[in-house]
């Protein structure tokens, strides 16, 4: 996934680099000519000036114009007909002062409201999650925010500006805004890999805003988590003799990792662990439609490539900051029912911490449930049975504020 973002975010790139070229061989031209003027030289450099003004000024328009037709889908049933009290909504809201996006979508907007978190920090699944999930749109009001450094919020703070606490007053601000909207005392919540840890933080901080939590991918010492993911890679290399990979890895260094270069020294191995994934027989739609969800129609062409710099980022700046974090110690205490939904083969997020996290865990309800056909997102990877399974955590009863 990772590596299909830097390919976006490249080839835009290289757009913007062959525009730059153009321009700077019609002013090289222009100063050619001011020294030996030639009538012929003079028109012809003129008509590609104009032209090149034209194309400029036309990818401009198409930039915006994209940006502002952005939307998501209407609802639909199986007849193809939009049901009468739906809704689908692609809006920007205010949180904390800052403007940032988030979608709304459900066949009945009196439903439960249920907001899913993405993973990153600096991801965006908001197609991701209404391709795979949509069938939740049947029983609640599902929400996804793309949170600030991520996608069509990209720019709603200072990346440098961002921190943990950014993320937990601004997910209150939006629990509010949703809260009050949707006439709800309290929502459901999921969060997925860094969205899962995010959820934790904000059921501890916030316990009166939420019916429940489900985790899935679930973070619980992210230090921690980075050594054991490197050192598994590294037994995976030396299992198969890839000599390659266990000389990158050598260099890389054993983490955690600090600077402006962490996802690309992470990326190491955790890309090795995808590639381990996708490719294991017992995982089910083991992987990402990255082309598919960055095509979506929630998402500008400006969107498309701030879905790859939120990654690259955002991510370099804030994942650095939660190496001091274990749920372990710092969160065993919560008011919430907790619910985890863990892959039986996930390679990223070492489901022992999260046994160990259960064991020691006091809530009113706590579960793990295993998906054995799943890797790191058995939301993806056995989507049908996660929706069925969220149904019956969270109850349907819209009686419920």
């Amino acid at each position: 996934m990772i590596q299909t973002m830097i390919f976006v975010l490249l080839a835009f790139l290289a757009i913007l680099a062959l525009l730059g070229v153009v321009f700077l061989g019609i002013l090289y031209l222009i100063g050619v000519i001011a020294k030996n003027p030639n009538p012929k030289w003079v028109v012809r450099i003129k008509k590609a000036g104009i032209i090149f003004a034209v194309i400029m000024a036309l990818n401009i328009g198409l930039v915006a114009f994209s940006q502002i037709t952005a939307s998501t889908p209407d609802i639909r049933n199986e007849n193809g007909n939009t049901p009468e009290n739906s809704i689908a909504e692609l809006i920007e809201v205010e949180l904390n002062g800052h403007k940032q996006w988030i979608s709304l979508r459900g066949w009945d907007k009196n439903n439960p409201v249920l907001l899913f978190l993405a993973g990153g920090p600096g991801g965006t699944q908001m197609a991701a999650v209404r391709h795979e999930l949509s069938d939740l749109e049947k029983d609640y009001v599902v929400v996804n925010w793309d949170q600030p450094g991520s996608g069509k919020s990209y720019d709603a703070t200072d990346i440098k500006d961002i921190t943990v606490e950014t993320y937990i007053e601004d997910g209150q601000a939006l629990t509010e805004y949703l809260t009050e909207r949707f006439d709800k005392e309290k929502i459901y919540l999921i969060g997925e890999s860094w969205g899962s840890a995010l959820g934790i933080f904000l059921i501890d901080h916030y316990p009166e805003s939420y019916h429940g939590f489900i985790g899935t991918g679930q973070m619980i010492d992210f230090e921690e988590t980075e050594r054991m993911d490197y050192q598994l890679a590294m037994e995976i290399a030396r299992e198969k003799n890839d000599r390659k990979m266990i000389g990158k890895l050598e260099d890389k260094g054993v983490p955690p990792y600090y600077g402006k270069d962490v996802l690309w020294r992470s990326a190491t191995y955790l890309n090795y662990l995808s590639h381990q994934m996708s490719s294991n027989p017992e995982i089910h739609n083991s992987g990402y439609n990255t082309f598919r969800d960055i095509g979506s129609s929630e998402y500008g062409m400006l969107d498309k490539v701030n879905y790859a710099r939120g990654i690259i980022n955002t991510f370099n700046h804030v994942y650095q900051q939660l190496y001091d974090i274990d749920l372990r110690e710092d969160y065993a205490e919560l008011e919430v029912p907790v619910y985890f939904f863990l892959g039986r083969h996930d390679l990223n997020a070492p489901t022992s911490l999260v046994e160990e996290y259960v064991e020691i865990l006091e809530a009113p309800e706590k579960e793990i449930l295993w998906f054995e056909h799943s890797g790191h997102n058995p939301w993806i990877n056995e989507r049908d049975q996660f929706v069925e399974e969220v149904r019956n955590r969270f109850s349907l009863d819209t009686s419920q504020n």
